[in-house]
C-alpha cells in the first residue's frame, strides 16, 4: 500500500476501536471478552499500551530496553476513556510527522519498518475493535475495506501467530466465507 493509505486505514481503525471504547457503559469493564482471561478493561488497556509504544518507538526511534516497564501494567488509571484519547491521539501523530513511516523502528522480534509497524497496528486495532464489539454489545460488523485491509495484512504470518500464544488457534473458516469471518477465523475468533 502506498504511504496515504496506510495512513488513512491506521486512522480509521484507531477511530473505529475508540468508537467502540466510547459505547463501553459504566458495568461493563469487567465484562469477559473473546480474548481468553480478558476483561473490557484488559483489552482497551492492551490497545491503550500499544498506542503508547508508538511515540516512543517512531518519533524518538527508542529500542525496546529503553522503553522498559514503562507501559506495564494498567496504563488506564481512573479515566479509561480518555487515557485511550491521548494514547490513540499520540500514535496517530508520531506515525503521520513527515518521514515517519519511512524510519525503522525496534520491535520485540527485530529491526523493521515503520510502515510495516502501522500496517500491524491497524490489523491489532479492527481485530480488537470486533473483540470489544461483542464485549459490549455494540454492532460487530467491520468497515469492510478494514477488514480486508486486516485480512491482507495477517495472511502471510497468520500461521506464526499460534505459536507466540497471543492468538487461539485458527478456526476453520464456513464455505464462502466473507472476508470478516475469514479474518476472525483465522486469528481464532469465533463469529
Amino acid at each position: 500500500m502506498e504511504t496515504d493509505d496506510i495512513l488513512r486505514r491506521h486512522g480509521e481503525a484507531i477511530e473505529l476501536f475508540g468508537d467502540r471504547v466510547h459505547a463501553v457503559g459504566d458495568d461493563q469493564w469487567d465484562a469477559a471478552t473473546p480474548c481468553t482471561n480478558w476483561t473490557v478493561r484488559d483489552l482497551v488497556n492492551h490497545l491503550t499500551a500499544e498506542q503508547l509504544w508508538v511515540p516512543r518507538l517512531v518519533r524518538d526511534g527508542a529500542t525496546i530496553e529503553e522503553v522498559g516497564e514503562e507501559f506495564d501494567g494498567d496504563v488506564l488509571g481512573e479515566d479509561p476513556v480518555a487515557t485511550w484519547d491521548r494514547a490513540a491521539v499520540a500514535a496517530v501523530a508520531a506515525f503521520t510527522e513527515p518521514g515517519a513511516l519511512d524510519r525503522r523502528v525496534h520491535l520485540s522480534y527485530g529491526l523493521t519498518g515503520a510502515a510495516a509497524y502501522c500496517s500491524q497496528m491497524t490489523m491489532d486495532a479492527v481485530v480488537h475493535a470486533w473483540d470489544l464489539s461483542r464485549a459490549v454489545g455494540a454492532s460487530e460488523e467491520l468497515p469492510g475495506e478494514l477488514v480486508t485491509t486486516a485480512l491482507r495484512e495477517v495472511e502471510p504470518y497468520a500461521k506464526d501467530l499460534k505459536e507466540t500464544g497471543l492468538f487461539a488457534p485458527a478456526i476453520e473458516p464456513p464455505p464462502g466465507a466473507d472476508d470478516q469471518t475469514r479474518l476472525l477465523c483465522l486469528l481464532g475468533r469465533r463469529p
